[in-house]
């Protein structure tokens, strides 16, 4: 009949390790979503049947079209791989049996059903990497995968459902402009107890979409928000969305204008509240993350920051598969963006400088396009302020003592973070608290192959060398320059972001 052919896709992503037959989603998007002449793609994603690499291809049957999974079978053994083959198998026979009627209906509406089986991958990635090779126009994602939402949302140009319960679906409507080749629909998204969902709007009628640049960047940001408006922005305050919380401070995911954002919510802890809000009114870099807005509240201070989808530089180098990503290009243009964040605080701010003393991979956050945004200025201190607060010995150094501030000894705690960075960047290893197999720290394991020009020892194993490795070259030169022991001054930041660069100059200076 040739249908399909000329018609946009609707994938839907179902947890298969805990769905066990169950297609809610699939009976939700046929329902509300799907059009004649569409493509359905149903991705069953195994979850926890592996964690590594390697290629294992099969064919569900019911002449559906099956994809690649990603497995490692190299420590497993004969019988751990006789175990997956027949996790696999029985899976493959409980969608067989579930989806033939779907396959025979969506057959009689001129609807082409595909299933996927996926393992190995995490759901985010797999939907993203499917959504950008089809033309997609909805994702459809049950309510185990609702964790994955903004991840996948700001990612792709579509609209997404996300399933509840009781069919109620609440909707994410497409981040894409008009006429950028993923169309809007018009129908209007189910309800609960007859009132919509805090996210749920009609596609079309919904507020202009923003431009690429962040939305502190934009005209009328920051400002001020009401309580009711944080309740629309984060759908309640669900514990589901709540991505950090210690004792005094909990931080959620939501939505504004169509784009993630960061909500902080700070419970009696209202002088780090000012002291953060002071920060992000005076400080503007592209490599911050800066301020939407802030609520003040008797009980409660929030403050709405961007949200970079790609999560934080930490994330990325401990999990194998992200941190190929990160290739040597990527991770020099991370130091460089670090780098010239914090010489901008140090020496640029017009406010006076600001030390940050929190700098690690884990409070660098990055963007789409892998750009770099320093985070968590809860123990940022201005100069002006109290000089005496840098009198103490750093808990990321422990051997270094600030007994004087003349000079560039007040900015020693940032530089000296600043070069664990670099080493976490070139290693791929955590810098502060890591242990190698020779049962040294890792900045004394470090320190001598750095001045030696063993890079090759040090460089992270994960990515293969494409011969030129410069920026390497510039990220060590600079690291041994932020951590080597001293007598003498302390480097200022611009001289080491200067050898990051690669500035022969500064090179022959140190």
């Amino acid at each position: 009949m040739g249908f399909g052919s000329s018609g946009e896709s609707v994938i839907v992503v179902m947890d298969a390790d805990r769905n066990r037959g169950k297609v809610d989603a699939l009976n939700w998007a046929l329902n509300n979503v799907v059009r004649p002449k569409d493509t359905v793609i149903v991705l069953g994603v195994l979850c926890d049947c592996c964690k590594k690499s390697s290629c294992f291809p099969f064919d569900i049957g019911i002449g559906v079209t099956a994809i690649w999974e990603r497995l490692d079978f190299s420590s497993q053994g004969e019988k751990s791989l006789k175990l997956l083959e027949e996790e696999i198998t029985k899976k493959k026979e409980e969608y067989q049996h579930t989806l033939e009627p779907y396959h025979r209906q969506c057959k009689r509406n001129e609807v082409k059903l595909e299933m996927k089986l996926v393992a190995g991958f995490s759901p985010k990635v797999v939907t993203v990497e499917e959504a950008q090779n089809n033309n997609t126009r909805w994702i459809v994602l049950d309510s185990h995968l609702k964790k994955d939402r903004f991840c996948i949302y700001s990612q792709v140009g579509c609209n997404i459902a996300v399933l509840k319960h009781n069919d109620v679906a609440t909707i994410m409507p497409s981040l894409a402009p008009e006429g950028s080749g993923s169309s809007v629909m018009s129908e209007k998204p189910h309800k609960e107890d007859g009132n919509a969902a805090k996210e749920d709007k009609v596609p079309g009628s919904s507020p202009p979409i923003p431009s690429w640049y962040p939305l502190s960047w934009q005209p009328g940001f920051p400002r001020e928000f009401t309580h009711a408006e944080l309740e629309s922005i984060t759908n309640g305050f669900p514990n589901e969305d709540i991505i950090f919380e210690n004792e005094n401070l909990k931080v959620y995911q939501g939505i504004l204008l169509k784009a993630p954002v960061f909500v902080k919510c700070f419970s009696g802890d209202h002088e780090r509240f000012r002291a953060e809000l002071k920060v992000y009114n005076r400080v503007r870099h592209r490599n911050i993350l800066n301020l939407i807005g802030y609520c003040r509240m008797d009980d409660s201070m929030f403050l709405l920051s961007d949200y970079p989808c790609q999560g934080s530089l930490d994330k990325h180098l401990r999990c194998d598969e992200l941190a190929k990503n990160l290739s040597w290009k990527i991770r020099w243009d991370i130091a460089l963006g670090i780098g010239g964040c914090l010489r901008y605080l140090h020496e640029e701010c017009l406010y006076g400088p600001l030390l940050h003393l929190a700098v690690t991979s884990g409070h660098i956050f990055l963007s789409r396009s892998f750009s770099a945004l320093l985070t968590n200025f809860s123990l940022a201190k201005w100069l002006e302020d109290d000089d005496d607060a840098f009198e103490k010995t750093s808990s990321m150094e422990g051997s270094i003592k600030h007994t004087t501030l003349m000079g560039n000894e007040r900015f020693s705690i940032d530089v000296y973070a600043y070069g664990l960075l670099l080493l976490e960047l070139i290693t791929g290893q955590k810098s502060f608290g890591f242990d190698t197999r020779e049962g040294q720290n890792m900045v004394d394991w470090a320190l001598p192959l750095l001045e030696n020009r063993y890079l090759s020892q040090l460089m992270d194993p994960r990515l293969i060398c494409s011969g030129d490795t410069k920026e390497v070259c510039y990220m060590g030169s600079a690291a041994l320059l932020c951590l080597k022991n001293r007598s003498g001054p302390w480097p200022c930041m611009s001289e080491v972001v200067a050898l990051v660069q690669g500035d022969r100059f500064t090179m022959s200076q140190w």
